[in-house]
């Protein structure tokens, strides 16, 4: 795991006039001057305040190579926002953000080497601090999400839904119990339920050693139960619709990690998959919940009598 971001170099982490990124205060970025922030999705100063600390340390500044980076690091951040959300292309970069291809090598380089997972884990740490919560769940909700896929996802990672009738592909996803994501599986639309659980929730489980129970609905009973149990210590707790039930009703649990895939409907970028890779789609389901729990960490809480 990389250091901490507010970890390296001293110095206040308050937001100045002036950007205190990294990349200004030790790169090159200071040669691009400061972006004036005018987007809905760029980030607050109170956002960026619980941000900066949170963020992964560069290569470059714990002696691991590479060049000073010579963009600034929540202009960046701003950027991959402002496409998640408004679901515009790379090369569609407003053009006030760095160069796209700047901008995309920054994805590409937090994707692979996890650096947007652990700094989406350390948000949901604070968020779960700040609800009272401990900070490594011991409850989840499992579900699945189809949705269409774009004419650049090739045959080898897309697939059929029988039953939502989808041409694209399937997100598997284990949320907490306040509706933050803990695990997601991009597949092929047409892999089960059950084959996908299996795998997801055995990255969950070794991942987060306190989660012992975890709702499902009834696409996930059979072996998979026994499996979790005896493998992998995890109680599935199936939540089945009554056969008498008409309409819409909620179900317990299981509505908390369909207000998870609501939340990334509002998301554009993820509407429809448009991503070449399922590990680039995974990314971007991370990078949607990140921008979640930074404005809800910034938003003023109310005071106590």
């Amino acid at each position: 795991m990389s250091q901490l971001y507010g970890t390296a170099g001293a110095g206040s982490t308050s937001v100045i006039l002036a950007c205190d990124c990294l990349a200004h205060r030790f790169g090159n970025a200071a040669d691009h001057g400061i972006r004036v922030r005018r987007y809905p999705t760029d980030m607050s100063d109170a956002e960026w305040a619980v941000v900066r600390p949170l963020l992964p340390v560069p290569g470059w500044l714990r002696g691991r190579g590479g060049q000073p980076e010579v963009y600034c690091h929540r202009a960046m951040l701003d950027a991959i926002r402002c496409l998640v959300d408004n679901g515009t292309k790379w090369r569609a970069m407003p053009a006030d953000f760095p160069r796209w291809d700047r901008v995309y090598a920054f994805f590409r380089r937090w994707r692979d080497h996890g650096l947007v997972k652990e700094f989406h884990d350390r948000l949901r740490r604070k968020v779960r601090e700040q609800a009272g919560r401990d900070p490594e769940p011991s409850a989840g909700v499992i579900d699945s999400q189809s949705v269409k896929a774009d004419a650049v996802v090739g045959a080898d990672s897309r697939g059929f839904d029988g039953g939502k009738l989808i041409n694209g592909r399937k997100r598997h996803a284990v949320v907490d119990t306040l509706g933050l994501l803990l695990g997601v599986l991009v597949t092929d639309a047409d892999i089960g339920d059950r084959a996908a659980a299996q795998v997801l929730l055995a990255q969950v489980a070794a991942k987060y050693h306190r989660l012992t129970l975890v709702w499902a609905d009834g696409g996930y009973t059979g072996s998979l139960v026994e499996y979790g149990r005896t493998v992998l210590a995890l109680v599935l707790a199936i939540v089945k619709r009554s056969d008498d039930m008409r309409g819409f009703v909620v179900l317990p649990k299981r509505w908390i990690v369909e207000r998870f895939f609501a939340h990334l409907m509002r998301s554009r970028r993820l509407v429809r998959d448009f991503e070449r890779s399922t590990g680039s789609a995974e990314a971007m389901v991370y990078w949607s919940m990140t921008q979640l729990m930074t404005r809800r960490l910034a938003r003023p809480r109310p005071s106590r009598a």
